[in-house]
């Protein structure tokens, strides 16, 4: 799979000033919504877990765009690790405005075989961690003025997914919290979530070895094409931009037209 960057280019004054933090950032979805960050303006904290190469890369891309980044290493799902990425961007930019809960991973099985170590893995690092970032930012996003959280979901926690009953648990909390803190954090915070289909990335390749079922999947997609990071990326930009500033307890779906649901 090769990946594709939209054209399109974000205003350089789009978050100036701002500071994003962005959980497992390192690759994929994440490494492509802080470039997009920084791209506009964004000061950028990258969370990740294990790989140090690929984080420390990502914070020289974003600096390459002119803005300060930062990178955390932590596990999201423990609340103090999560505060501590919180007092680190308090400590290198000052402030936090903008958050994206994008950490997570797709491991599944058949129920009457699922662990309950396995349940637990993906139920922490897809939901738990999302708690546990908002619990630990909410304090300082509650003095900025135009705030905003986006979580990553999946269309798997809108219409559920066979043998990955945990991940489509795990993502319709997320859907579900969204709605919830909506609610609960107005009018200082918006909180969106994005509820991506498929999209290229590392962490669903390995299934789409398999030629004979990669293009049973794609024909299943009217846009004839998966998302590529960079499509969910400007997507989560635009929920976390003033360009949405009415917008709030909204589930974007992206997902080519594959999974239709309000």
């Amino acid at each position: 799979m090769t990946e594709m960057t939209s054209h399109i280019q974000l205003p350089n004054n789009l978050f100036a000033g701002k500071t994003a933090i962005v959980t497992g950032s390192s690759r994929g979805v994440g490494r492509a919504t802080a470039l997009r960050l920084a791209e506009g303006g964004a000061n950028v904290v990258v969370n990740y877990l294990s790989n140090d190469a690929e984080a420390f890369e990502t914070v020289e891309m974003c600096k390459n765009r002119g803005v300060g980044a930062i990178a955390v290493r932590a596990d999201v799902s423990d609340f103090s690790q999560a505060n501590e990425i919180a007092r680190q961007a308090l400590e290198a930019f000052g402030r936090i405005d903008l958050l994206v809960c994008n950490a997570g991973v797709w491991d599944g099985a058949p129920i009457e075989e699922m662990s309950e170590e396995l349940w637990n893995k993906v139920i922490n690092t897809n939901l738990k961690s999302a708690w546990a970032m908002t619990k630990a930012c909410v304090p300082a996003m509650k003095k900025q003025s135009n705030a905003a959280i986006v979580m990553v979901s999946s269309t798997a926690g809108q219409r559920g997914e066979a043998n990955y009953s945990n991940y489509a648990a795990s993502k319709g909390g997320q859907i579900s919290f969204t709605k919830a803190l909506a609610s609960e954090l107005c009018p200082k915070i918006r909180v969106n979530a994005v509820a991506p289909g498929w999209i290229e990335t590392a962490m669903v390749r390995e299934v789409f070895d398999d030629e004979e079922y990669k293009q049973k999947v794609l024909r299943s997609i009217p846009l004839q094409r998966m998302a590529a990071t960079d499509d969910i990326a400007v997507a989560i930009c635009f929920l976390l931009s003033d360009w949405s500033r009415h917008i709030t307890g909204e589930i974007l779906n992206i997902n080519g037209g594959a999974v239709l649901c309000g």
